[in-house]
């Protein structure tokens, strides 16, 4: 099961945004192959080993540098582009963190992002990466 953690500043608009997936996920039958939990970002040190990846919430783009100085993180965090934490869609999340799994295998880079979008604060896609701009490894090599 692919294990993804949601995390705000204190847990409260995570714990809607995860519920909302989480139904989701269940309605399209992906419940046995995905699920999602929330976590104030000050707690997420204490699970991260439990989690394939840790999605957060756009605004914690800048507890980014602190957090990385204070932990050794094994595990990708992806800072999801603003108006995609907005919608929360099921498909589209999970798509991107398929992906940002993908380029922290092969690169080794946290915060993951994808190609041309550093500052998830300016991002202004709502659907997943693949589906706006395709494959990333088509974009980085651009």
């Amino acid at each position: 099961m692919f294990k993804m953690l949601l995390c705000c500043g204190g847990g409260f608009s995570s714990s809607a945004m995860a519920k909302h997936v989480q139904d989701e996920l269940i309605a399209e039958g992906k419940g046995e192959e995905a699920c999602i939990d929330f976590s104030p970002f000050s707690l997420m040190p204490r699970v991260i080993d439990q989690y394939d990846i840790i999605i957060c919430c756009p605004h914690l783009q800048m507890e980014m540098p602190a957090f990385f100085k204070k932990y050794d993180v094994k595990v990708p965090l992806y800072i999801l582009p603003t108006r995609m934490y907005g919608l929360m869609k099921f498909t589209e999340v999970y798509e991107d963190a398929l992906d940002a799994v993908q380029i922290f295998k092969e690169t080794g880079m946290n915060p993951v992002h994808f190609p041309g979008e550093n500052n998830p604060l300016t991002v202004k896609r709502y659907l997943s990466y693949r589906k706006t701009h395709g494959d990333w490894h088509d974009a980085e090599n651009k």
